[in-house]
C-alpha cells in the first residue's frame, strides 16, 4: 500500500513540476518490483498524474481573462491563430482529445503544453481527466512490464 500512495505521490509532484521525472521512478519500480504489482502500479502513477495536472488546467481555463493574455488576443495574428485551433476543436472534439492521449501516452506533444492548451480550448473536465489516467497509466504499464522483461523478473 505504502508503494501505491508513494507512487501516486511522486505523480502529483511530478505532474505539477516536471523537473521531477515519474518515468525514471516508475522505470525504478519496475527493477524493484518486478511484474505482479504493474497494473496496481501504473494506474496510482496515472491517478496520481490526472490529480497534479489539476491546477495546471484550473489555471490555464482562466488565463483567457489575464489582462497580459488579452492584450495578446488583441493582435489579430494571435486573435486569428487561437481562433482557428478554438474552431477545429468545437467542430471536431475527437481530434483534441486524441492529441490529449497521444500526449498522455506518448509524450507527443508535450502534456504540460497539451494540459494548458486544453485548459484554455476548455475541453470536458472529465474527458481530459479520463485521457491522462487511461494513457499514463498505459505508458507506465508498458515501462514496467518492459523493465521487468528485462531484468527477467
Amino acid at each position: 500500500m505504502r508503494l501505491l500512495l508513494a507512487t501516486f505521490g511522486v505523480g502529483v509532484v511530478s505532474a505539477a513540476f516536471p523537473l521531477v521525472n515519474m518515468e525514471v521512478f516508475i522505470t525504478g519500480l519496475g527493477v524493484a518490483v518486478g511484474e505482479p504489482n504493474i497494473w496496481f502500479i501504473a494506474l496510482s502513477g496515472g491517478l496520481g498524474q490526472a490529480v497534479g495536472k489539476i491546477p495546471w488546467y484550473e489555471a490555464s481555463r482562466r488565463s483567457m481573462d489575464w489582462g497580459y493574455i488579452r492584450k495578446k488576443m488583441e493582435k489579430p495574428k494571435w486573435k486569428r491563430r487561437y481562433d482557428k485551433v478554438r474552431s477545429v476543436s468545437e467542430e471536431r472534439p475527437w481530434v483534441g482529445m486524441a492529441m490529449l492521449f497521444s500526449s498522455a501516452l506518448v509524450a507527443v506533444p508535450p502534456l504540460a503544453i497539451t494540459t494548458v492548451l486544453a485548459g484554455q480550448l476548455r475541453f470536458s473536465r472529465p474527458l481530459f481527466y479520463l485521457a491522462i489516467v487511461v494513457g499514463r497509466t498505459l505508458q507506465f504499464a508498458a515501462l514496467l512490464g518492459g523493465v521487468s522483461w528485462l531484468t527477467d523478473r
